[in-house]
């Protein structure tokens, strides 16, 4: 399997014959192996089912393997106090996952305030998280998720999943519901964001083109088995024969579609 990984570094992040059954014939992860390294965007792929939001899931305990064992920093998770990991990993969901009777600052400092900061500390970070996704505090940290577009909603998420400056961000197709205008100024704030920070990105996305515009390697899931995980130019040069090979053809004629449409 073509794989690219910074020597001499421990991962960030491991799932280690990972297999995930739910209740009935299911099997969500088959004997999956991940190695995500510090600083690495990661992007899962795979159709509906694959596989790749329970694998996500992992990584702060809210899913849990049903064999095998996941990682997080070199620490087993399993022996690790729940809430006390949740609140060291930012977490991006596809709705945003804010809650609507808070204010904007309110939602961003929720980890920062669980974490028991100081006023003075809270404020700040909120104020910065903020500017960091392109919202400008003093317009925004009063509103409530009502008062924003489905854009701005999502941009309040990733402020609040950096509030507390975290080393690792789970991203559950965080561009998904978005329109595709949307979508495109939200991949750009990402690749901004990519520049500022140090953390680890877990991002699972249905969209090959946006896997191969943001990460730094993409992990292909089909029927809960990782079949690769390798950069950009890996799987355009050497996919694995079958459903890779086949995934890539389906990219390329896409794209060839869209130019031939172009005036």
């Amino acid at each position: 399997m073509p794989s690219s990984k910074p020597p001499l570094v421990a991962p960030s992040l491991e799932a280690l014959s990972v297999t995930k059954r739910f209740e009935g014939p299911v099997t969500a992860l088959d004997q999956v192996d991940i190695e995500i390294y510090p600083g690495e965007t990661v992007a899962l792929i795979g159709e509906s089912g694959s596989g790749k939001t329970t694998l996500l899931r992992l990584f702060n305990r809210m899913t849990v393997p049903t064999h095998g064992s996941v990682r997080v920093e070199g620490q087993d998770i399993a022996q690790v106090d729940v809430f006390a990991l949740r609140r060291r990993i930012g977490y991006v969901q596809q709705d945003g996952g804010l809650i609507p009777h808070w204010s904007v600052a309110r939602n961003v400092a929720l980890v920062p305030r669980l974490q028991a900061w100081p006023q003075q500390r809270r404020e700040a970070r909120t104020t910065q998280a903020l500017e960091m996704v392109g919202l400008d505090p003093t317009e925004f940290a009063e509103r409530y998720p009502r008062e924003l577009s489905g854009g701005q909603r999502q941009r309040v998420a990733f402020a609040r999943a950096l509030a507390a400056e975290p080393s690792i961000l789970l991203l559950d197709e965080p561009f998904g519901a978005l329109d595709a205008l949307t979508r495109l100024e939200m991949q750009a704030q990402f690749r901004t964001l990519k520049k500022q920070l140090s953390a680890t990105l877990v991002l699972v996305t249905h969209d090959l083109e946006e896997a191969f515009l943001l990460a730094d390697r993409i992990g292909v899931l089909h029927r809960g088995k990782l079949l690769q995980l390798a950069t950009p130019q890996q799987l355009r040069d050497n996919p694995q024969p079958g459903y890779v090979t086949d995934l890539l053809a389906l990219k390329e004629q896409s794209l060839s579609a869209r130019k031939g449409g172009q005036p």
